[in-house]
């Protein structure tokens, strides 16, 4: 919003309620109120598809925002992916590199999804249904709608299935990784086990301080929104995707060639929690919530 108003644009938004149809009668209704410029966060990316090419159709450009949606004509910005997995199973294999591992993905229907796990896969965690001589994957799902709760659900049975014998978690977000992490405190393995997130969620962030979860890759929203906005205001200028600055292109699961505007996330570990302090990502009281003083660095 603030790079829009900086640029003298105006902003509507309509929320869909986790609701794939009034995300597609929003759309319809925005662009019969004279919308210029779509930003989209895909409630399902591939039934959205009518409402983005009946945009086009229309000549209003539109913006995947976060979301991948498989059209060449649309523009996509989100952080890399594949980036962030890569990340999350650097953290944890620099913990524990052999052994047994669970991997508990997001929505199956969220192509994010699997660049996460193409991530795990490209620094070497065994591809799906596969093992290693030194890697072991127990238990891998998908999770729908990326639900901590049924994450803690499925870390449960993995947990049961193995007699409590898993060395580490790959969690593609945060919110899993909080269900992950109450599944692990009900057997009194938290903090023993190496778990991965993103998203920079305050709760996870706190975790990272206790100990109980290793990594949180961070993609500063913040940035995320000004790049989206900044776009935006570039389309509306000039609807040819190519002349916004800095776009590259991108192969997508789908097929397609698309044009990207792809960020780069930072990990964050107990040994840099003051990048997200000193960038007033999140206070120090919220960051060091029941830390024993002085067991790390920014929590005295």
């Amino acid at each position: 919003q603030a790079a829009l108003e900086e640029a003298g644009a105006e902003y509507d938004s309509a929320d869909a309620g986790s609701s794939e149809e009034t995300q597609a009668s929003n759309i319809e209704q925005l662009l019969a109120d004279g919308a210029d410029v779509l930003i989209i966060l895909a409630q399902n990316t591939e039934t959205i598809l009518p409402s983005v090419e009946a945009a086009i159709d229309q000549g209003v450009p539109v913006i995947a925002y976060d979301r991948l949606i498989e059209s060449p004509d649309s523009l996509y910005i989100s952080f890399d992916n594949v980036r962030v997995g890569e990340m999350q199973a650097e953290a944890v294999l620099a913990e524990v590199d052999s052994g047994n591992f669970v991997i508990i993905k997001g929505n199956g229907a969220d192509a994010n999804s699997d660049f996460l796990r193409q991530g795990y896969t490209n620094v070497g965690v065994p591809d799906v249904g596969e093992n290693s001589d030194t890697i072991t994957i127990v238990g891998e799902t998908y999770t729908d709608n990326w639900d901590p709760a049924l994450a803690q659900t499925q870390m449960e049975q993995f947990l049961t299935d193995n007699n409590n014998e898993v060395d580490a978690v790959l969690s593609e977000n945060d919110g899993m990784a909080g269900g992950v992490v109450a599944a692990l405190e009900a057997q009194g393995l938290a903090g023993q086990i190496p778990v991965s997130g993103q998203d920079g969620d305050i709760a996870a962030l706190n975790r990272v301080a206790l100990g109980t979860q290793t990594v949180d890759v961070w993609k500063d929203a913040r940035e995320l929104g000004r790049a989206a906005g900044e776009a935006a205001v570039a389309l509306c200028d000039n609807p040819d995707l190519a002349s916004v600055p800095d776009t590259e292109e991108f192969e997508s699961p789908g097929g397609n060639t698309l044009t990207s505007i792809l960020l780069e996330p930072i990990a964050i570990t107990q040994d840099n929690l003051d990048v997200v302090l000193d960038a007033d990502w999140i206070t120090e009281e919220e960051l060091c919530q029941g830390v024993e003083a002085g067991s790390v660095e920014v929590c005295p």
